[in-house]
């Protein structure tokens, strides 16, 4: 198979290295990684089964290699490339060149044992942060504004910098929970406050990916067991949490992505709160936030072991109130293992 990645994940995948300028080639049995002379040393030291070109023009080097070779057909993906790029890459070629969106997500669906194991680790460093967050709010957060706890966050999601995050922490209060990618405002916390944090970080490049929704109080956790004063937020609650268990504990490989979905949404739909949860259930989680499987009404993909994805189902009630839990799962033995 002979194909072109841009993308640095894509990249990372293939060769155990990429950085921020960087295309990998691969032509039969021979790779190609080009990069310029700023990565030069750590290309050398990094990549693994392909050879490294340190150029300063990597399309025009890329097109002298393809023109080159022997090749009819080049695999691409459309999603990575610019028009500018691309068309600097293909002057004046004349192999034919296959459009595949999604080429190297679609490769990487099915986690091997150690991505599960390094997966793991990632989301159980996300998880202690999440309970260092919590000490934190306790000790110093009340009486902070969103925009506060946002940078609180993300220092111990971090670890004061050893470890990079997934995204930008989201961190709601009340009815600012209710847009479910919500930006900081200058709201402020107070005790007995809705809080919803939607946060992760990465651990050899893997991302991630956790929602909790508290009530927050003194010395408040991140457990999925919460008790709310007003009767319609314990209720929707109460009734995000049965979906998510209840889609974690049917989950079986041989679904399709759309069953799982439904094991939410059937839930959510029948305790009246259908036209508040207005997402779909999950999405794969790996090198990137989002991959492959999705997990949406309308998805078709048979669930695999070894697929690694999130539970994610929410309750937004505008102006009023926002809850999601979220847990990522992988497939092992035919059902959902808490990662």
């Amino acid at each position: 198979m002979n194909y072109i990645l841009k993308d640095e994940n894509a990249i990372y995948y293939e060769c155990g290295y990429s950085c921020d300028n960087a295309l990998f080639i691969k032509l039969g049995s021979e790779a190609f990684f080009l990069t310029d002379g700023r990565y030069m040393i750590d290309a050398n030291e990094q990549v693994q089964n392909a050879t490294v070109i340190i150029e300063r023009d990597l399309y025009a080097k890329a097109n002298e290699l393809l023109k080159q070779s022997t090749i009819k057909k080049l695999i691409y993906d459309p999603k990575e490339w610019t028009i500018f790029f691309f068309e600097k890459l293909t002057f004046g070629l004349k192999i034919k060149l296959k459009a595949k969106p999604d080429f190297s997500h679609k490769k990487r669906i099915i986690k091997s044992s150690e991505e599960i194991k390094i997966l793991t680790v990632a989301t159980q460093l996300g998880a202690n942060a999440f309970d260092i967050f919590a000490e934190r709010i306790t000790e110093e957060g009340f009486g902070s504004s969103e925009y506060t706890l946002t940078y609180m966050a993300k220092t111990a999601l971090s670890n004061y910098g050893e470890y990079e995050l997934s995204f930008d922490p989201i961190v709601a209060v009340n009815a600012n929970a209710a847009k479910p990618h919500a930006l900081p405002t200058e709201n402020l916390l107070d005790k007995g406050d809705l809080l919803l944090v939607d946060a992760g970080l990465k651990y050899k490049r893997y991302c991630s990916d956790r929602t909790r929704t508290v009530f927050a109080n003194s010395n408040f956790s991140f457990d999925t067991k919460q008790k709310f004063k007003r009767k319609k937020i314990q209720k929707a609650y109460d009734t995000v949490l049965k979906a998510h268990d209840n889609a974690i504990a049917k989950a079986r490989s041989g679904m399709k992505a759309k069953k799982i979905d439904a094991l939410t949404r059937d839930i959510i739909t029948k305790a009246g709160f259908g036209e508040y949860y207005v997402h779909s259930t999950g999405h794969g989680v790996g090198l990137d936030i989002h991959e492959m499987p999705y997990i949406s009404s309308k998805s078709d993909t048979i669930i695999e072991d070894g697929m690694v994805y999130t539970i994610e189902p929410g309750i937004y009630i505008p102006n009023e109130f926002g809850i999601r839990i979220e847990d990522m799962v992988a497939m092992v033995n035919g059902r959902a293992m808490v990662l």
